[in-house]
């Protein structure tokens, strides 16, 4: 039975993939040829094709005006980026099975992927009854005892109850309400549902409005998303991927059964490679979709390369961050194997309280005032602009406040006088403004840092890595050394030249490789270059997310006695 192309993959679950698809009809029957992305493709009818993936390139939003839609309602496409913060509509349609949450709608790690539900009846199971209307959060699908089931979660009385709902369970589940904003790019990779659309309501007015905004001035209704899908395909006798949007007028029909699906050619992403098992490397592979990027080793892939992918490991890097007053800020990740030389810089300090959490047993913290503050107890410390103190220790201290003695939080410090030391007190909850005073002139290379002292840690490179063509490091007025990550990499050279080797990011390069029958000559991999990778804002927030979901926020400062 045919279907068209955007019906097709507006219903197709991702786990089904490969399929194998024939043209049937549309306005490519002829033979045109058709150009997306730099590729050109031949849609002719009875052509076979190979989806291996899709993913949403542009939403189509509907608009409507006092929340009413009708058939006259305006209907504008917007980019992924395009700016403003949503919040996402419940959508009442319920869900019939929980087989149908797993199917339609995206379940992961991170916090984005986990979808909240009720249901209108209570639900019973061997250990716990979830009442009706309760919220459920859906964390994960995994095999239990052999039969598939999704871990869930209610909260009851600030105390988190798990437990299981196999995929068989039925029963009507509604989503629940979302207080949560997003981008539109986080809704179109977490919030639309399979066959479903999406209402948001604008969270955040857009700071500027011209003539060339597809929404109305000063719009404040909402939107109805519809999706449209780039889609992956490998056709029968090319060896490159076709990109091909989901919207084109092309009918299609679903062959995978009855079709040999080795005969076409099998790229691989390198997530795909990375879960090979470690007995698999090394292995010669060519590229089929190169990486975008003029930074080395990425220059060097292009399509058509032939490469040795010598083995899959987790390794350590340094996130770090450009210091700078203004936006937008740059941001690296910096191997241990860099072999650059860093010299410290001073930190600015907002508070007391971030005062107590730099000071260190290693190094007496000295610190010189950049904002006055007056303090409103006779017993604790009024400071000056240019007063300079060294941080002794976090204490409590009496003080008189209407009447009454009551006790806080202060922060001993010692007062630089031109010939002698003062012992003062300091409210943890000063709002005032300090910087660090640098007497430490050593140079440290990256791994001292990260042993020697707590990050985050304000540095700038004295000593360039030599080993590195263009150290994109040295150019950098100050850097700030954020945390430690551990992250997936491939250890990959060149088939035609290998005399050294590159690690590159799983997760972060967009890339896929066809794996050739043949040998590796080298087993060893020869030297390794050091990159430092520049990555963008999305992919910094991105992996301090990941790196920090499982972390507890510090503990709030505490606040002014009102």
């Amino acid at each position: 039975m045919s279907s068209t192309l955007e019906k097709f993959i507006h219903s197709l679950d991702p786990r089904a993939l490969p399929r194998v698809l024939q043209i049937q009809s549309g306005i490519y029957f002829q033979g045109s040829i058709y150009e997306m992305f730099g590729n050109e493709c031949c849609l002719s009818t009875g052509e076979v094709i190979k989806i291996i993936g899709f993913k949403i390139n542009k939403l189509i939003a509907t608009i409507c005006e006092n929340n009413e839609v009708s058939r006259f309602s305006a209907k504008v496409e917007l980019p992924l980026n395009f700016p403003g913060l949503y919040k996402v509509v419940a959508d009442k349609t319920p869900y019939v099975s929980v087989e149908e949450i797993t199917r339609k709608v995206s379940i992961g790690p991170t916090r984005f992927g986990h979808p909240c539900f009720y249901s209108p009846e209570d639900i019973k199971l061997a250990n716990l009854t979830i009442k009706r209307g309760e919220q459920i959060t859906f964390n994960s699908v995994e095999e239990v005892n052999g039969t598939m089931a999704v871990n869930c979660g209610v909260v009851r009385n600030n105390q988190n109850h798990s437990f299981t709902l196999p995929l068989s369970q039925e029963g009507k589940f509604y989503e629940c309400e979302d207080d949560q904003i997003y981008t539109l790019k986080e809704i179109a990779e977490w919030k639309i549902s399979k066959c479903r659309n999406r209402v948001v309501k604008l969270s955040n007015t857009l700071h500027t409005w011209d003539c060339s905004n597809p929404l109305p001035e000063n719009f404040d209704g909402c939107l109805i998303l519809t999706p449209v899908y780039e889609v992956q395909a490998v056709m029968k006798f090319r060896k490159d991927i076709v990109h091909i949007l989901s919207d084109l007028d092309v009918e299609v029909k679903d062959i995978t059964d009855c079709y040999d699906i080795s005969s076409f050619l099998q790229p691989l992403s390198l997530e795909d490679v990375f879960e090979r098992t470690s007995k698999e490397f090394p292995m010669v592979a060519e590229i089929i979709e190169g990486p975008s990027g003029s930074q080395k080793p990425y220059n060097l892939l292009h399509t058509g390369k032939e490469i040795v992918i010598y083995k899959k490991y987790q390794a350590t890097r340094v996130l770090a961050s450009e210091i700078r007053s203004d936006s937008p800020k740059r941001h690296f990740l910096i191997p241990m194997s860099y072999k650059g030389k860093f010299k410290r810089r001073p930190r600015g300090f907002p508070t007391a309280y971030d005062l107590d959490i730099a000071r260190s047993e290693k190094e007496q913290l000295h610190v010189v005032a950049t904002k006055a503050f007056d303090s409103p107890h006779k017993e604790l410390f009024s400071v000056s602009v240019g007063d300079q103190f060294l941080v002794q220790q976090c204490q409590t201290s009496e003080v008189l406040y209407e009447g009454r003695k009551k006790v806080i939080d202060v922060l001993s410090c010692e007062q630089i006088l031109s010939d002698t030391y003062k012992k003062v007190l300091l409210p943890m909850y000063m709002e005032g403004g300090f910087v660090e005073v640098i007497h430490d002139k050593k140079q440290y290379q990256l791994s001292q840092i990260c042993k020697e002292f707590r990050l985050p840690f304000n540095a700038k490179v004295s000593v360039r890595d030599l080993s590195i063509e263009e150290d994109i490091l040295a150019a950098v007025p100050g850097l700030q050394f954020e945390e430690e990550i551990t992250d997936s990499y491939l250890l990959i050279g060149s088939t035609s030249s290998p005399v050294e080797s590159w690690e590159i990011p799983v997760y972060r390069l967009n890339m896929s490789v066809h794996l050739l029958s043949r040998e590796v000559q080298t087993v060893e991999p020869p030297v390794t270059k050091t990159t430092v990778e520049e990555i963008s804002e999305e992919q910094y927030y991105m992996v301090r997310r990941y790196e920090n979901q499982t972390l507890h926020p510090p503990p709030r400062p505490p606040k002014k006695p009102t």
